[in-house]
């Protein structure tokens, strides 16, 4: 089968690539309509809420799946620029709910119109290297300096901190799936944008399973902050998107049992990140960046949608780069 899928031409291949993907995620559409009808009569607050969650985790799937489709019909330069909008649109949500004060404008101001434009900048350049530095490193120990020329101390360790936060996941790990398109492989040239096809679609497969077993009554590690995140559920999400990432190792450089590893190290990036922002949101009061379906920002919960890929993306990214020693 692997043979097979690498004597086909990049065209062909994407095309076998989308119809796996979206026949997947049709099956996946329709077993969820199927379980809604079964259990339509329950009306316990659990039950609605895993659906719920279920349901938006469908909805990210098949947004991402249009969002790279796109990006792969218009070329690199105009997937880079369309993962930007996604990085200010998440990260505007993210700000939104998270209060701000006064002296804080300067620093949204520099995030949102020289930090995230710089970054992508460097993407498109393909400077990986001060790419994977330029936020962690000089934008950290920037924004302080600028909030502190603010002349607003109160709460000046939580305000800044916040902001590196969002920033961190809103930008830096977003930016690394665009970066992915750009690896130069030895034999691989023109085909690097399967690498993104591998990881969201391995990602949002974990997603999907991991909440689709917690609908037993397995106990959640972290109930308060999460009822769909249980070990059992955790395991079958992890299972289910290894098998799926060795499976499509004909679509990428990896042969079939790296191509296992690296969607475990994905899978488990992005879903234990997934747990990370359920708990900020937690803290913020709210049950979804975008609540009812509707964001504060408009941006329809986007958030919500990435996530797990914004912590997926970077470690994966990394381990490619490791891995091939790009």
């Amino acid at each position: 089968m692997t043979s097979f899928l690498r004597s086909l031409s990049a065209e062909q291949q994407v095309s076998v690539v989308f119809v796996v993907l979206f026949g997947l995620l049709l099956l996946a559409s329709g077993v969820a309509l199927l379980l809604s009808l079964r259990e339509r009569h329950r009306d316990l607050a659990e039950h609605r809420q895993r659906w719920r969650d279920y349901r938006a985790l469908l909805r990210s799937s098949w947004l991402m799946a249009l969002v790279f489709w796109i990006g792969w019909a218009a070329g690199d330069g105009v997937a880079i620029v369309l993962f930007g909008l996604v990085s200010f649109f998440i990260l505007r949500e993210f700000i939104s709910l998270s209060p701000t004060r006064r002296g804080d404008h300067r620093s949204l101001v520099l995030v949102f119109f020289v930090v995230l434009p710089l970054q992508y900048a460097l993407v498109w350049n393909q400077q990986f290297n001060l790419f994977t530095v330029f936020i962690p490193v000089y934008v950290f120990l920037a924004i302080p300096v600028v909030s502190a020329l603010s002349n607003d101390p109160h709460r000046f360790l939580e305000r800044n901190a916040k902001l590196q936060w969002g920033i961190m996941v809103c930008v830096y790990g977003m930016s690394h799936v665009p970066a992915l398109l750009l690896l130069n492989f030895p034999r691989f040239a023109g085909k690097t944008a399967f690498l993104v096809f591998f990881l969201v679609l391995v990602v949002q497969t974990c997603m999907l399973v991991q909440h689709l077993v917690a609908r037993g009554r397995n106990r959640p590690v972290a109930p308060a902050i999460s009822q769909s995140f249980q070990w059992r559920s955790w395991a079958a999400g992890l299972a289910a998107g290894g098998l799926l990432g060795a499976a499509l190792a004909g679509f990428t450089p990896f042969k079939p049992l790296p191509a296992l590893a690296m969607a475990l190290i994905a899978c488990a990036a992005g879903s234990l990140g997934h747990l990370v922002m359920k708990a900020i949101k937690t803290d913020r009061g709210v049950t979804h960046w975008g609540s009812a379906g509707k964001s504060v920002t408009g941006a329809s919960g986007l958030l919500d949608r990435m996530d797990a890929l914004c912590f997926a993306a970077p470690v994966f990214f990394h381990s490619v780069r490791w891995n091939f020693n790009l």
